[in-house]
């Protein structure tokens, strides 16, 4: 018998799988080559390629993974990567889970979830979703389990829609009840009846509590005079005209007009009504209601106050869409020279690490060559003057990695205050005022330091050495207004200042300043750079930066960083003194060939023992036959199908887990979010120095 012929008559043996399934190598796996597979396993691949429904089977103990075409759709990017790879390899975020599943169903049992939450990676970020799966055992030849079947329907959507329907339940039912209310609440003021023959009033309690009769009072005879007293002066006129139009003509009767309550303020109210005549026209009598239309008269006034001023109003609401399609355009013009700037870091800072690395071995092969020792040292600064240009132009481009967390300001700047006063000199003057209880922002205390130094420094260089520097930080409310064009949203924010008294700038200087590589300096004194990551780290921190200035009366810089309610981060413990050097096992996973051999020298000269893989795809093959490693060292950015973070994602639900420690020149995001590592990723930044790098694996295995 031929098994998945081209066409048996039958759907899905003629699909894409069933050529896939026939053309891969199964030799390779424990399945062993396709002719050679048991009658069972033959008979439940052709059942689940028939299957409109999504199916993969899990065959052997390690569930190597064969699947129809409705799963391949489901697979999205990892197919047709997915066919004949192990469950825990294929899908290593749900590990535990899909090893659980296989333990139960290989000892005959069954599993099935309704809606069931997992949390899976696409496109390498995680995300929630919801399925239905049902797992059953498939027996071999001798009738002991040996594979396991699985549906899997995704009911993402499905759930979402429920969720929201049952939202949408609730707020329709919350809305009603509140329309009930004002329905048995009501406008309605009470009504009455003016009987014209007897001249008396009758109203029913509402209306009489509207005009605060007296309780003794009936309210089949109503004194007349107690309601006209309580109508306001100014109204009585307009009201008795128009219910002498209506008794003479039969006009229907409306009046707007003001009650006096008993606290003495006035409510508006809405009185209709209509005049009853005999046979000979003759008036009878005068029923009406009264309706509070206090709202809508309240509304009127204050609609009223704004249309007098909305010429003012107009005129300053276009000054401000002006202004802010001028910020526009220039964070347009920013956004495009960052884009440039931020994708050649990756090459740029790999062919530093290639020389850095080359050149610290070769300082350490040559210790007693002084001559050797010169001109490398020369050159390892000319490398680290070529990393802290990428650095700034990384921070410019907002794609530094960051690693932020809360700290109250007073404590950043009790800790800059000495370093400052180091950096400026002392014909500085430096005064520093917060408020006594400022509040906490969530930033990388490193680049704001680092922003407040690079502030203080322009300052200094527009004073000329000489002078005095106020940094000032305020808790502020921005509103609506506030925030056009800024690109932040309304709310409690930290202004940080940097304020000198030099010589300012013109106002065609001041739109460059954030430029990269604009600089007002003579040619060998700046690099235009460092305003330039103040405005990128501001930014990707998720504030705004402005500055003012004017020629001969100094400048001002404000940086706005949103309010973090979230406590304090403490303060780092004492640093335990780590040792240079180790005997661990270290896999260095790095695709370029020079970068991977100066790293792996490095490391072996500080008496790690090292691996080595040219990508992901080949460290998780040297992973899954057994190789035993104390730390994964792994370049974030490499070609193959298993990327950094997913191997990453497999180290981490080992066990015990394998420390990973990532080393990139620019991240892209793979191992982070708006380039925010979280605080259980360690990154090593290229270029790095052997100091640099066993510190950092040292800090890695101790943790």
């Amino acid at each position: 018998m031929k098994f998945l012929s081209q066409n048996n008559g039958c759907p899905g043996w003629d699909g894409e799988m069933a050529r896939r399934i026939r053309a891969y190598d199964w030799s390779r796996t424990e399945l062993g080559a396709i002719e050679h597979w048991s009658a069972s396993l033959r008979s439940a691949v052709q059942l689940m390629l028939a299957s409109p429904l999504p199916m993969v089977m899990l065959w052997g103990r390690q569930g190597f993974m064969i699947y129809n075409d409705a799963y391949a759709e489901f697979a999205g990017g990892r197919h047709p990567y997915l066919l004949g790879r192990a469950v825990e390899l294929g899908w290593p975020e749900v590990a535990e889970f899909n090893r659980h599943v296989l333990d139960v169903c290989l000892a005959g049992g069954t599993l099935s979830y309704r809606s069931k939450e997992l949390v899976l990676l696409r496109d390498g970020k995680p995300e929630d979703v919801w399925m239905d799966l049902y797992y059953s055992p498939v027996p071999d030849d001798d009738h002991t389990p040996a594979g396991v079947l699985a549906i899997v329907v995704e009911t993402t959507e499905l759930v979402l829609t429920e969720r929201a329907r049952q939202e949408a339940e609730r707020s329709y039912r919350a809305v009603n009840e509140r329309i009930q209310l004002a329905l048995s609440a009501g406008p309605l003021l009470g009504s009455f009846v003016w009987d014209i023959q007897a001249d008396t009033l009758s109203g029913d309690e509402r209306f009489a509590r509207t005009f605060d009769y007296p309780p003794q009072c009936p309210l089949d005879a109503l004194p007349i005079e107690i309601a006209r007293q309580r109508i306001h002066p100014d109204d009585l006129e307009d009201v008795e005209q128009r219910v002498d139009l209506t008794v003479r003509t039969g006009t229907p009767y409306t009046a707007e007009y003001r009650v006096r309550r008993g606290e003495g303020d006035y409510l508006w109210v809405l009185a209709s009504g209509r005049c009853e005549f005999d046979a000979l026209g003759k008036p009878l009598r005068f029923p009406g209601v009264l309706i509070d239309i206090n709202e809508r008269k309240t509304a009127e006034a204050s609609l009223l106050r704004f249309t007098r001023d909305l010429e003012q109003r107009v005129a300053a609401e276009v000054q401000a869409r002006l202004a802010a399609e001028e910020q526009l355009r220039q964070s347009q013009k920013l956004e495009a020279i960052g884009g440039l700037t931020g994708g050649v870091a990756h090459d740029f800072n790999n062919l530093l690490q290639v020389i850095a690395g080359n050149l610290h071995l070769l300082a350490r092969h040559e210790p007693d060559n002084p001559n050797v020792q010169r001109r490398v040292g020369a050159s390892i600064e000319a490398v680290e003057r070529g990393a802290k240009l990428s650095s700034q132009l990384l921070a410019f481009a907002r794609r530094q990695p960051l690693s932020p967390a809360v700290y109250n300001p007073r404590r950043i700047y009790d800790g800059l205050g000495e370093l400052l006063q180091r950096a400026l000199g002392e014909t500085i003057r430096i005064e520093v005022s917060l408020p006594v209880e400022p509040w906490c922002i969530h930033v990388d205390r490193n680049q704001l330091e680092n922003a407040l130094l690079n502030l203080a420094i322009n300052a200094r260089d527009a004073m000329g050495g000489e002078g005095f520097i106020s940094m000032i930080g305020d808790n502020i409310v921005l509103d609506e207004s506030s925030c056009v064009g800024k690109g932040v949203a309304a709310g409690d924010y930290v202004r940080l200042s940097v304020i000198d008294s030099g010589a300012g700038m013109a106002p065609e200087v001041l739109n460059q300043v954030f430029e990269p590589f604009f600089t007002t300096k003579t040619d060998g004194q700046g690099t235009g750079l460092g305003l330039s990551m103040v405005f990128g780290f501001v930014k990707q921190s998720g504030g705004h930066i402005e500055i003012s200035s004017r020629p001969g009366e100094g400048t001002q810089v404000h940086m706005y960083f949103p309010r973090s309610h979230q406590p304090e981060a403490s303060d780092p413990a004492h640093q335990r003194t780590l040792a240079c050097g180790g005997q661990e096992t270290i896999l260095v996973v790095e695709d370029n060939d020079e970068v991977r051999s100066a790293s792996v020298d490095m490391l072996e000269l500080s008496g790690y023992r090292t691996l080595t893989a040219t990508n992901g795809d080949e460290a998780m093959k040297l992973l899954l036959e057994g190789v035993a490693v104390d730390l994964i060292f792994t370049d974030v950015v490499m070609p193959g199908l298993i990327k950094s973070s997913d191997l990453a994602a497999w180290a981490k639900v080992q066990i015990p887990p394998i420390p990973v420690l990532f080393t990139s020149g620019h991240t892209r995001d793979i191992i982070s979010r708006n380039h925010q590592l979280s605080p259980d990723t360690h990154l090593l930044s290229k270029p790095y120095n052997p100091e640099a790098l066993t510190r950092m694996v040292r800090s890695v295995l101790g943790g």
